[in-house]
């Protein structure tokens, strides 16, 4: 049973704070309640403490107090995640929002960002030089949580995932003490990490690949929610014989207003959002099947990288009402594509929506246990969120997403991308890992045998 920080004495409270450099925020501070806020607004969570860090020495001081005193700990960098799991009840939540540094190495085209940073912040430094890293496709996004679930994006199939352009990490492990991780010093905990979340240890560093990429051409191509099994049986065949520099995520969604033109306004599509960072030269030519297949509404172009990693932001700003359901799938067959036309043609709310991301090209080269990310062979990782500003809707987005979800589980490859999960227990962690699990389990065993870091997607560690 872990202890509530109400059972402490205070001047135990007092010293830890005088331990940091950066704030402790309580229950009884004026900007506790907004401290509290995560990017998905039905989360309403009440930690004990926040543990402000501005530096490593304050990870490691916190976790030492968490542990010392036996508290739930949590670890928040970007906030973004589904199912909270940045905030705990009565515990510790160690806030990483303080160590944020982006430097670019042009020697190696390497990058090393902080354990706090934003996409978009890294996206900022690094545009400059013509680089980018593989993130996801919304820049408000934590670079911590993106990339130890693994990181699907834009950058997917000619890069691949956020996790295998990873380098290195230094990391505060649940004893306190700090290491460095890459392929030749603590290796089995740098495989442990591309993927597995955040369960070995906090990661107050990462050193990334960056890859040449300045200018794409790209944007969304909708089509009436009607063709959406003609469209997507075409997507199927046609994503996965393109060039690796495209990619194109196909969803079911409805337009909730500007930019889009009025006309779209509040009406149903499917629709394709692609990303190609090839030759600009031969965008038009690449682009001509896919404009081609009549889009009623297409606004693609070339355009700086950042842009289309924030082509979404304005649509989907912090607070709103969030509910995850996730699977993978190998193929897009009639029962599937039946499922798609028929909830995506009954969206509840405006910004709800279904997205598949494939999951091909240099995605799909790496072996299935050279990360834990195990599901390589899948062709999509599919989502279906349930979005909407007003709390009163929480159960109508909620119902639509798990009843989409439970039409579609049936064809799907078995397990989730952790990142688009919600807190859905054992069984679905075990299943997105599969015969990866049982040494995750190890790994766990060994850095954190007490399961001090269990505010994630838990591995549990092997019993001894």
């Amino acid at each position: 049973m872990k202890n509530s920080i109400k059972q402490l004495d205070p001047s135990k409270i007092e010293a830890f704070a005088a331990q940091l450099r950066g704030r402790v925020i309580l229950p009884s501070d004026a900007d506790y309640n907004e401290t509290r806020k995560v990017y998905n607004g039905m989360i309403d969570k009440h930690p004990g403490i926040f543990a402000m860090c501005v530096d490593v020495a304050d990870v490691m001081a916190s976790v030492n107090f968490g542990r010392e005193h036996n508290l739930l700990i949590a670890v928040r960098g970007g906030g973004h995640n589904g199912g909270g799991l940045g905030l705990c009840n009565e515990g510790l939540v160690i806030d990483l929002s303080g160590l944020k540094y982006v430097r670019v190495d042009t020697a190696d085209n390497t990058v090393r960002v902080g354990g706090g940073n934003l996409w978009g912040e890294v996206d900022h430094a690094t545009h400059p030089f013509g680089l980018a890293v593989p993130a996801g496709i919304i820049s408000s996004t934590g670079v911590g949580g993106l990339t130890l679930g693994g990181g699907v994006g834009h950058l997917s199939r000619k890069y691949g995932l956020t996790i295998d352009n990873l380098l290195e990490a230094d990391m505060v492990l649940s004893d306190g003490s700090f290491v460095t991780v890459n392929k030749d010093q603590y290796t089995d905990l740098f495989w442990a990490i591309r993927g597995g979340g955040g369960n070995f240890g906090i990661v107050t560093s990462f050193k990334f690949q960056a890859h040449k990429v300045s200018t794409v051409f790209g944007g969304p191509t909708l089509w009436p929610i009607e063709k959406t099994e003609e469209i997507m049986e075409w997507y199927h065949t046609f994503i996965n014989s393109a060039p690796e520099e495209l990619n194109g995520f196909i969803a079911t969604m409805i337009i909730p207003g500007p930019p889009f033109p009025e006309h779209l306004h509040n009406k149903q599509f499917c629709g394709i959002v692609w990303c190609y960072t090839g030759d600009m030269d031969k965008a038009q030519e690449l682009f001509k099947p896919i404009l081609a297949k009549n889009p009623l509404f297409e606004h693609v172009g070339e355009m700086p990288y950042p842009s289309i990693q924030t082509l979404f932001d304005g649509l989907m700003p912090p607070g709103l009402q969030w509910y995850w359901r996730a699977d993978f799938f190998n193929e897009l067959g009639s029962e599937v594509r039946e499922q798609h036309l028929k909830f995506g043609s009954n969206i509840p709310t405006p910004l709800s929506q279904m997205h598949l991301y494939p999951i091909s090209g240099a995605a799909s080269r790496v072996g299935s246990e050279e990360t834990p990310w195990a599901y390589r062979d899948a062709n999509y990782a599919g989502v279906i969120v349930g979005v909407d500003p007003d709390p009163k809707n929480a159960d109508k987005i909620t119902k639509w997403c798990k009843d989409y979800w439970e039409a579609l589980h049936p064809y799907s490859a078995g397990g989730a991308y952790s990142n688009f999960m919600m807190d859905e227990g054992q069984e679905r962690v075990r299943a997105s890992y599969k015969h990866n699990y049982k040494r995750l389990a190890e790994i766990k065993r060994k850095y954190d045998p007490n399961n001090i870091f269990r505010v994630n997607q838990n591995i549990q560690p092997t019993k001894h």
